[in-house]
């Protein structure tokens, strides 16, 4: 019994690693102002697959969704930010879908006070390709704030 579910768990770790090759992640932060940084959240898709907009419908495809942890080292200023998406209707999901391929940067501005501050949070994502959608992934990021 303890053989089943040890190999039931490496293959599930498997798959979720699996899933998560089709977007590659890179977050930084960059000083932009007194007490200010801006934070970026960059995916790679893969060719063939597409990630969707934090402004996509309920109803369809789920939409990228970046939440950042509470600190009392910083606050968010404003909300997540991404470029215009490209939109196209979805046979499978009945409606409109806004996505990107090839590459995004979603980007945060957040205000912090004091020094050594890293930003901790979480990705959730779904990526599709013509034929198919993957499970959603959740990914976590810790982001250091390049204080000088």
């Amino acid at each position: 019994m303890k053989t089943f579910a040890m190999l039931m768990i490496l293959l599930f770790a498997g798959i979720s690693s699996v899933f998560s090759q089709q977007i590659k992640w890179n977050c930084a932060a960059k000083v932009i102002g007194s007490n200010q940084a801006l934070l970026s959240f960059k995916a790679t898709v893969m060719p063939g697959w597409h990630i969707y907009s934090t402004q996509q419908k309920e109803g369809g495809p789920l939409k990228t969704s970046i939440t950042i942890d509470s600190s009392g080292n910083y606050v968010l200023v404003g909300k997540t930010t991404e470029p215009k998406p490209l939109a196209k209707w979805d046979g499978a999901f009945g409606m409109q879908v806004l996505y990107f391929e090839k590459e995004v940067v979603f980007q945060q501005k957040v205000k912090f006070s004091g020094k050594n501050v890293t930003v901790k949070g979480e990705i959730e994502f779904m990526t599709c390709d013509d034929h198919q959608c993957l499970p959603p992934v959740t990914e976590s990021f810790s982001i250091p704030i390049p204080i000088k």
